[in-house]
């Protein structure tokens, strides 16, 4: 005889079956990008950035320069959510920030030389959780493809 607290998830009824956490792939994306995220915490720590701040360098080294809505829209963040971090780059002198002039709405983000010389140290450190987690290179690579490919399906046009 099964006991209630052996009882496997087929055992459960139907509504407490559909509502159980793990069960949910959205949990699961979650989770994991939890878990990323500490996994990439030594790495970050040496650089002296948040996961988000270091987002925000990556699209900036990749093209300098930028609007505070481009680097959102690029980030799938508002700009509500990227003002602080930006403040907070800026007063670590990586970045200016400067109201253009055509448009006062508009604030432009811009490297410093502190900025573009921390691209060079970054370069320097690579996320030793790559190798535990991935033996082969092109693993990562597909899941990478077919998670951006999920992201990509569910993101509605009008909001990319």
């Amino acid at each position: 005889m099964i006991r209630p607290a052996e009882s496997s998830m087929t055992d459960q009824a139907p509504e407490a079956a559909a509502l159980d956490l793990d069960q949910f792939l959205c949990f699961a994306i979650h989770s994991a990008a939890q878990a990323v995220g500490r996994a990439n915490k030594p790495m970050l720590d040496a650089l002296g950035l948040t996961y988000p701040q270091f987002l925000v360098m990556l699209v900036l080294w990749a093209e300098d320069d930028q609007t505070v809505g481009r680097i959102g829209d690029r980030l799938f963040l508002e700009s509500n959510t990227l003002t602080p971090l930006l403040k907070r780059l800026e007063a670590a002198g990586y970045v200016t920030r400067q109201r253009c002039p055509e448009d006062e709405r508009q604030v432009r983000i811009c490297l410093t030389e502190r900025g573009r010389a921390l691209r060079a140290e970054a370069a320097r450190h690579k996320p030793g959780w790559l190798a535990r987690a991935f033996e082969d290179p092109a693993a990562a690579k597909d899941l990478r493809e077919r998670i951006t490919a999920l992201r990509d399906r569910l993101t509605v046009p009008e909001e990319r």
